[in-house]
C-alpha cells in the first residue's frame, strides 16, 4: 500500500542529501525513480539537486503552472517519486502527487521545509502536513545544542531578518537553523540595541 511521505526539518538537517541516499538506496534495488524538484529552487542549476555532503543528481523541474500527474503519465511506469524542497510545489501540485499514490499505488516521498523565516508555512508545505501518511521530521540543533525548528534568515552583517518576501534561495550564508527561543532572544537583542543607538 502505497503513502505519501512528507519529511521535513530545518535549513542544514540534511533533507537534499537523504533524498539522494534514498533514491540510491531505490536504485540498488533495481527499482526505477523519478526524482523531481520545483523551479523555484535554482542554487545549483534549474534541473539539479545538490546537497551540503557533495551528493548531486539530475532531478525534473516542476514549474508552478505543470500538472504533476499529467507529466508523470508521459513517463514510464516508475516504483517511487522522490521531491526535493517540496515545500515550493502549490497545493494543487501535492493534490496531484496525493493523486498519483492513491490511482497509481505509487509512494511518494516528498523533503523539504515546514516554515519559513517567519516561522509561518509555506503552502506546499502546509498541504503537506494536511494530506500525507507518514510526517516525519529530520532533526538538526541550534548552536546552543537545543532542537533547531527555525530557519532564520540572517543578512550581510549577521542580522536575523523579520521582514521581506517568504521565498529568497540562499544557503549557510543566508539562513541559520536557531531554536525559537535564541531566535527571539537575538531579535529582542536587535530591537533593544536599534532603540539604544537612536537615542544618540
Amino acid at each position: 500500500m502505497a503513502k505519501l511521505y512528507f519529511k521535513y526539518g530545518a535549513m542544514g538537517s540534511s533533507k537534499s542529501a537523504q533524498a539522494l541516499i534514498t533514491q540510491f538506496n531505490y536504485e540498488e534495488l533495481g527499482m526505477t525513480v523519478w526524482l523531481i524538484k520545483p523551479s523555484t529552487d535554482t542554487r545549483d542549476g534549474a534541473d539539479v539537486i545538490k546537497s551540503r555532503i557533495g551528493l548531486e543528481r539530475k532531478a525534473t523541474v516542476i514549474t508552478p503552472e505543470l500538472d504533476i500527474k499529467e507529466e508523470y503519465s508521459k513517463h514510464i511506469r516508475t516504483d517511487v517519486i522522490i521531491a526535493d524542497e517540496s515545500q515550493f510545489f502549490t497545493p494543487e501540485q501535492i493534490d496531484q502527487l496525493r493523486d498519483i499514490v492513491d490511482e497509481q499505488d505509487v509512494p511518494v516521498l516528498c523533503f523539504g521545509l515546514r516554515t519559513d523565516f517567519l516561522t509561518h508555512f509555506f503552502p506546499g508545505a502546509a498541504r503537506l502536513m494536511e494530506l500525507a501518511d507518514s510526517i516525519t521530521e529530520i532533526k538538526t540543533v541550534c548552536a546552543c545544542g537545543r532542537k533547531a525548528t527555525v530557519n532564520a534568515r540572517i543578512d550581510a552583517e549577521g542580522r536575523i531578518v523579520t521582514e521581506g518576501s517568504q521565498v529568497m534561495l540562499g544557503g549557510n550564508d543566508s539562513y541559520m537553523a536557531m531554536c525559537h527561543k535564541c531566535w527571539k532572544e537575538k531579535i529582542n537583542e536587535q530591537e533593544m540595541l536599534k532603540k539604544q543607538s537612536s537615542l544618540f
